[in-house]
């Protein structure tokens, strides 16, 4: 069985506080975008895990290899998996690459075993292995809050193109956490970058879009800001970090503009990639 595990984007980022138990309050827009990792996924006779990536396959707390931990000690079934994975999205990106590996696994077990699944079940299952699984088990553009958990799936109104545009470094996620200072960084308005998503107000999202990451990775990697003050300097409309970076994506309507800038930052040696939002909706 082949899969498809299809990467995000946040269009809005807002860290509105820490909880008591430690986690950060989020409030977010996050969009699935076209750009994938591919998995082929078979019942086989020992579980093995291959890659193009070797830091993947000597990886033992990987999230494919957590996922099938966590669904074997669920549904306890014995099958073993023999799974190849051709990885596109890069690490430490803010694309949520291996969360998406993991809810394309939950879907190819789910299938492969017949297992009756409900959607709360493969929610639960999602919140043991990460944040952002269960956003990308659900393949919609919705505002997603708490922790990740709370998830709210909208209609989308605005076609534009995306350049996502990647430093060779990334960022870890605990690194721009620790540096984040609540009273100095962005709060963006995210209720307002869903409405200019939801109208078709192309003008607003431009003015709308932040995250409030951006700051504190921004000081870890200084090359980040320079990405994306290049995107704005090349014509794009708008451009934004997704995540904790290093990822940032410029926007824009005019196809011919994205293809000159996406020359431009693939001429400076950036991992460069052009796509849009593409809605993968969950069919249980």
């Amino acid at each position: 069985m082949r899969l498809r595990a299809y990467a995000k984007i946040n269009i809005g980022l807002d860290v509105k506080g820490k909880r008591d138990d430690g986690y950060h309050e989020l409030d977010m827009i996050m969009a699935p975008i076209n750009f994938y990792d591919e998995i082929d996924i078979e019942v086989a006779e020992k579980m093995s895990l291959t890659s193009n990536q070797r830091y993947i396959d000597s990886n033992p707390d990987n999230s494919i290899l957590k996922t099938v931990k966590v669904m074997r000690e669920r549904y306890g079934f014995k099958e073993n998996f023999d799974i190849k994975l051709k990885k596109h999205i890069p690490t430490q990106g803010g694309l949520a690459g291996g969360s998406a590996d993991a809810a394309a696994i939950i879907k190819g077990i789910k299938s492969l075993l017949d297992i009756p699944m409900t959607l709360d079940d493969m929610r639960d299952i999602c919140l043991k292995i990460g944040s952002d699984e269960y956003f990308c088990l659900l393949g919609k553009v919705a505002r997603v809050s708490g922790t990740g958990e709370i998830i709210e799936p909208f209609t989308n109104g605005i076609k534009m193109g995306i350049l996502l545009v990647k430093p060779w470094h990334g960022v870890s996620t605990k690194a721009a956490f620790e540096k984040l200072d609540l009273l100095s960084c962005d709060h963006p308005d995210i209720g307002k970058i869903k409405r200019a998503l939801v109208e078709d107000n192309y003008d607003l999202l431009c003015h709308s879009i932040g995250n409030s990451l951006e700051e504190p990775s921004f000081k870890i990697r200084p090359e980040i800001k320079k990405a994306k003050e290049k995107l704005l300097r090349y014509g794009m409309d708008a451009a934004l970090m997704s995540g904790s970076g290093s990822t940032v994506f410029g926007i824009t309507q005019n196809t011919r503009k994205l293809d000159e800038v996406m020359d431009i930052m693939k001429q400076q040696r950036y991992f460069v990639r052009k796509v849009h939002i593409y809605e993968d909706p969950l069919i249980i």
